[in-house]
């Protein structure tokens, strides 16, 4: 294995639900074995959605890759043997026992959906087009109409109310809604 010269990713395989531990372990071998300057980073892609459901939203967090977790190192024979030694690591992502890299937009599109490069957590919306929903507060409290339209990446909802004789397009935020 030929060393290599800039930081890249890897990805590693775990055991299934040993993700975390595995973080933990191998950035305590980091420290103790003194591979600072080889190893620098361990990720485990997470990404934080909000459900929204009868009114009440939760944040939940789930695993993008489980059984996967992300290295930033300088591979070399050295820096190989810490990680691939490390309680819970099965191996390497790659053609055979050779480690490939992950490419910049790989990682890149990892990155901002794990929230690194984005701060707002996607919004989940348990509404379909056709949906009768009400809205429960505010100008338009109790209009009634059929969704038109879900919008998650905006945490809102295009429905169709009627009003002095005519139907009208509105969009409203998601939670000040209840579905019929």
């Amino acid at each position: 294995m030929e060393p290599q010269s800039e930081r890249r990713w890897y990805v590693i395989q775990t055991y299934a639900g040993y993700e975390n531990r595995v973080k933990a372990n191998l950035e305590q071998r980091i420290a103790t074995m003194s591979m600072e300057g080889k190893i620098f980073s361990v990720l485990i892609p997470v990404e934080e959605r909000v459900f929204v459901k009868d009114g009440k939203s939760r944040k939940v967090s789930r695993k993008l890759y489980p059984g996967y977790a992300l290295v930033e190192m300088l591979l070399d024979e050295e820096s190989w043997y810490v990680v691939r030694h490390t309680p819970g690591v099965t191996g390497f992502v790659g053609a055979g026992s050779y480690p490939l890299p992950l490419s910049d937009k790989e990682i890149r599109d990892i990155l901002i959906r794990v929230g690194k490069e984005q701060t707002k957590p996607k919004v989940e919306i348990d509404l379909r087009l056709g949906d009768t929903v009400k809205v429960k507060s505010g100008l338009l409290a109790g209009q009634v109409g059929p969704v038109v339209e879900v919008i998650p990446e905006k945490g809102k909802v295009k429905f169709t109310v009627s009003g002095f004789g005519r139907e009208t397009e509105t969009e409203i935020d998601y939670f000040l809604l209840e579905k019929i």
